[in-house]
């Protein structure tokens, strides 16, 4: 394998590592993430017979979504430690 084509697959490789980042970090994936949660707390909870099975669901659905804000404060928190610490 020749210089460019090492290049040109290097670069490749790049390209897709920064989407998989992307969708990692996408608000997307978040609320696809979040709405599978609420759908399985939903069914879950109304199979053993929750009263308000669909306001009860809200609670992991929620705490789902704020651990995915309060993460991304904690990675800052963390990369600055690591920063500092090299």
């Amino acid at each position: 394998m020749d210089s460019e084509q090492r290049i040109s697959a290097l670069e490749n490789r790049n390209r897709i590592v920064d989407a998989h980042k992307r969708w990692e970090t996408s608000w997307f994936r978040r609320l696809c993430i979040a709405t599978i949660t609420y759908i399985v707390a939903y069914a879950w909870m109304t199979s053993i017979g929750v009263e308000v099975a669909f306001l009860s669901a809200c609670i992991p659905t929620g705490g789902y979504l704020l651990s995915t804000l309060s993460l991304t404060y904690a990675r800052r928190v963390w990369s600055r430690y690591v920063d500092a610490v090299k």
